[in-house]
């Protein structure tokens, strides 16, 4: 028998709860997993642009080095690229610096800032 996985994305949660869940995350890295899934959700189910942005680069400002959440940044900067067709000059600004970092070390920041970049240059057509 074959054990069939399926993986659904993460809903958008209240904005209470996203700005609580990362703040936890962002002053204890035991919850950076939770916050993964909380940050993902946002960036493919809000339809506050803002909010949004404002939490990826917090996000991609102020986590620390190495950690998964700011490869994670950068990719969900893409995402609301893709979504909404703006981002502001401090976002892409951040995509850029997080992929740049990516390529110089990926220990430091993780390949999906440049999959991020890719989209904030593919749908922003900053190419």
């Amino acid at each position: 028998m074959h054990s069939h996985l399926s993986f659904h994305n993460p809903p958008a949660l209240p904005h209470d709860v996203v700005v609580g869940t990362l703040e936890r995350a962002l002053g204890d890295q035991a919850h950076e997993p939770e916050a993964a899934g909380v940050l993902v959700g946002s960036a493919l189910n809000d339809d506050d642009r803002e909010f949004v942005e404002h939490w990826c680069v917090q996000v991609g400002t102020r986590a620390v080095s190495g950690s998964p959440l700011l490869g994670l940044a950068g990719l969900c900067l893409g995402h609301t690229a893709r979504r909404f067709g703006h981002l502001s000059d401090e976002a892409v600004a951040l995509a850029y610096s997080l992929a740049a970092r990516a390529e110089v070390d990926s220990s430091d920041v993780d390949g999906r800032a440049l999959d991020g970049l890719d989209d904030v240059r593919s749908f922003l057509h900053l190419w």
